[in-house]
């Protein structure tokens, strides 16, 4: 290689790491989107949107929400993946669609860790609820029901997969039954499974607590368990898993996180990741996570990662035992 050919590649290289630092200092330079992989009103939307309001005093640039339901968080997350690495678009990734469903549902096209993670964002309690108009009236009801009727009812869940399924399941198989002891009726979001609830087209549905409350406080919807350790204010006459024999179900709570495609270049994620230890001390966004019914639970890239990989190990553990082949 002659001298002036080695010279204008150093040149370009240099260049190209200019305009790439001067990218990353100017961004964002225009609105972001962030992709809820569920419908509009669930747990992921409300954490989305709880996000998009409170960076505002942090980024010069909106946070749009988007919602892109389909099987169970995989299509809006797929999306994601096949998106820019510009850091234009965003995941709200979920327990469902980024480690219950890769961890047990072979038709999940991406693994856990194929996108840039950022940082968890807030957890959520998990919570089986019937109609208020239900004779079901507390957890040892349902144990009962699905004893007397076993194969004759149905739960509503928003995926294939995920953890509204895994969720009554263990309960199933801790009550003795079967992993196919009541019908899984699959829905595009937790508020679809709400109207099936109301509607009496279903007998259940488990799922984050956060989309339930108005209906719980209205008493249209009953709470029968929680997944937390102590019982929440939000369900105080709910019992918690513990409370009901069943600890286990301890492992099946909600969360939120911030992911971005795969390759997603890393002065971008140490922005938002510098944003995001930034909100853990701000009041508002804290008051905003806690009135939908979740816990802020900030955590740097490196924990995040750490704290999916054991969700996702814990929950291919399960496969075998709720009846899946991997």
């Amino acid at each position: 290689m002659n001298f002036r050919v080695m010279v204008s590649l150093l040149y370009c290289v240099s260049l190209a790491l200019i305009i790439t630092t001067a990218s990353a200092q100017q961004y964002p330079s225009r609105p972001m989107t962030i992709v809820s992989p569920y419908a509009a009103g669930g747990n992921a939307d409300l954490a989305a949107r709880a996000l998009g309001l409170a960076i505002q005093k942090y980024f010069p640039q909106p946070l749009v929400v988007v919602n892109k339901p389909g099987a169970g968080g995989m299509v809006g997350s797929q999306f994601v993946i096949d998106s820019p690495k510009d850091g234009y678009t965003l995941l709200l990734a979920r327990v469902g669609s980024q480690a219950v469903a890769p961890a047990l549902d072979p038709a999940t096209p991406y693994k856990w860790d194929a996108f840039t993670i950022i940082g968890m964002l807030e957890i959520d309690p998990y919570v089986c609820v019937v109609s208020g108009k239900s004779a079901i009236k507390s957890f040892s009801d349902l144990q009962a029901q699905l004893k007397a009727r076993s194969g004759n009812m149905n739960y509503a869940s928003t995926g294939n997969v995920d953890a509204s399924v895994v969720f009554p399941v263990k309960v199933f198989l801790n009550t003795g039954l079967s992993a196919n002891a009541a019908a899984k009726i699959a829905y595009k979001g937790t508020p679809d499974t709400i109207a099936a609830v109301l509607g009496g087209h279903v007998d259940f549905t488990c799922n984050g607590l956060a989309p339930f409350i108005g209906n719980i406080r209205s008493g249209d919807l009953r709470p029968l368990v929680v997944s937390t350790r102590a019982r929440v204010a939000e369900a105080p006459d709910a019992p918690t898993a513990s409370e009901v024999g069943m600890p286990d179900l301890e492992l099946v709570s909600g969360w939120s996180a911030l992911y971005g495609p795969p390759g997603l270049p890393s002065e971008i994620t140490a922005r938002w990741a510098s944003v995001l230890a930034r909100l853990k001390d701000d009041a508002d966004w804290n008051a905003q996570v806690r009135n939908h019914g979740s816990v802020p639970s900030i955590m740097s890239p490196d924990e995040t990662r750490r704290f999916v990989e054991a969700q996702f190990n814990a929950y291919r553990a399960l496969a075998s035992q709720i009846g899946i082949p991997q």
